[in-house]
């Protein structure tokens, strides 16, 4: 083989390398989108799951002490008992979660952390709501 065949060669596997490196960009750039979407339907489900298991534990704290708890503390490890310690820190699937007492009951509040999400609330009514 000559020096220039070899050199001939050398540039054809460059520029296979190259397009091949090309080709998977655009794959994955095409990919991505729909990934975060999947993500973020996910952190949004996990929310929600964690709203239930709040509501789950306000109706056992209040048939245990004839009230709601007015903090994710008075639910969590430390106190009741009846949530996971990341749950009470009021953290959890990129969801901030806030729990306050009211006149009539307790209202939870789930807002995402990032702004592609929808944010979740509750009450007393165990109802779920978007916004």
């Amino acid at each position: 083989m000559t020096r220039a065949t070899r050199r001939e060669a050398v540039v054809w596997i460059c520029v296979l390398a190259i397009t091949i490196a090309a080709v998977a960009a655009v794959v994955a750039s095409a990919a991505l989108p729909k990934l975060n979407k999947a993500r973020d339907f996910a952190e949004e489900a996990w929310a929600i799951k964690a709203i239930q298991t709040l509501n789950t534990a306000q109706v056992q704290f209040k048939s245990k002490f004839g009230r709601y708890a007015r903090s994710l503390a008075e639910l969590g490890p430390s106190a009741a008992n009846l949530i996971p310690a990341d749950l009470s820190a009021g953290k959890k699937y990129g969801y901030k979660f806030k729990l306050t007492g009211t006149p009539a009951g307790y209202a939870i509040a789930a807002v995402p952390v990032s702004t592609r999400t929808l944010s979740f609330r509750s009450d007393q009514s165990l109802a779920i709501r978007g916004q």
